[in-house]
């Protein structure tokens, strides 16, 4: 049967075109946000790269954080913008592919790095005579390079367990951008193997790399209501609350669009997750950290004569 069938070899991306009264406020909004993820990301890299005062475990860790962070938004966000402002948004298959590997592959990493970096704060808060051991410099760059090397090898097995299926019929991607989920739904031939892969990708990032999230800060918190000083707390506390809130943030979008099987997907639902981790979390990302650290905005500062605050 599937000689007489022809092969998909581009995709039409639905994006938000069923809601055409909010394409010009949409285009305004991404622009918007692409622009400011792009600025903070790229000014908190040049920040910690040209500043020595800089060059610490957590710094290096953020950094990764921004690289990530503009490869995740830079892979869908161009196209996105483009679909907003013609009438049909078109993708080649090859182009498709290309998307979806860089996307799960930055979105994985900041997953993974996010638990890397509530490692650093348990070392720096509940070990900190030890911590220069415990994250040594050489410890860190093996912790950076491993998760860019564990989500580059992840992310090859779910696209070329992609690229194996075959799309013979409808071709519309009910999404802005290409992703899991509504691709396996377009293809006509069997995605039991891609299916048992997703329920274990979601197992070890969603659940396993949470809970081990969590664990890291519950020592840390038990370890600053243990302070005798107010004073002691209070900076212990503040060293920790961006990295906190940016974990809520970036697990909250990732629980609500993928711990769901794949047939149970909701188009509505995963459009406005995909605007969450991957648009507004590298937005946020250098918001957060830069407005809550003294570190960065001096360095900033000492960069940028024209940053007062």
């Amino acid at each position: 049967t599937m000689s007489n069938q022809t092969l998909v070899t581009q995709f039409i991306l639905q994006g938000f075109s069923e809601h055409p009264e909010y394409q010009v406020l949409l285009f305004g909004c991404f622009l918007s946000l692409y622009t400011v993820a792009l600025t903070g990301n790229i000014l908190i890299i040049l920040a910690i790269t040209l500043n020595p005062g800089l060059h610490t475990p957590m710094y290096f860790f953020l950094f990764n954080l921004a690289t990530m962070g503009i490869i995740c938004t830079s892979s869908i966000m161009p196209k996105a913008l483009q679909g907003l402002v013609s009438q049909q948004s078109t993708i080649s298959y090859g182009g498709c592919m290309a998307q979806l590997y860089f996307l799960t592959w930055a979105a994985s990493s900041e997953l993974l790095l996010l638990t890397v970096m509530a490692y650093d704060r348990y070392a720096a808060i509940c070990h900190p005579l030890h911590y220069g051991t415990m994250m040594s410099k050489a410890f860190c760059s093996l912790l950076a390079a491993g998760v860019w090397m564990l989500c580059a090898f992840n992310t090859a097995i779910h696209t070329g367990l992609m690229l194996r299926l075959d799309f013979c019929g409808p071709n519309v991607i009910t999404h802005f951008f290409c992703e899991v989920p509504p691709l396996l739904l377009l293809s006509c031939s069997s995605t039991y193997v891609n299916s048992i892969m997703i329920v274990l990708a979601d197992a070890f990032y969603g659940i396993l790399n949470f809970l081990m999230a969590i664990v890291s800060y519950g020592f840390i918190i038990s370890s600053i209501l243990k302070m005798r000083t107010s004073e002691g707390k209070q900076k212990a506390f503040s060293t920790c609350s961006s990295h906190l809130i940016v974990v809520c943030m970036y697990y909250t979008a990732v629980f609500y669009a993928y711990i769901s099987p794949v047939s149970s997907y909701n188009a509505e639902k995963s459009k406005l997750a995909g605007v969450l981790y991957s648009m507004l979390s590298p937005t946020l990302n250098p918001i957060i950290y830069t407005l809550r650290n003294k570190e960065v905005k001096a360095a900033l500062r000492k960069l940028f004569p024209f940053f007062q605050n």
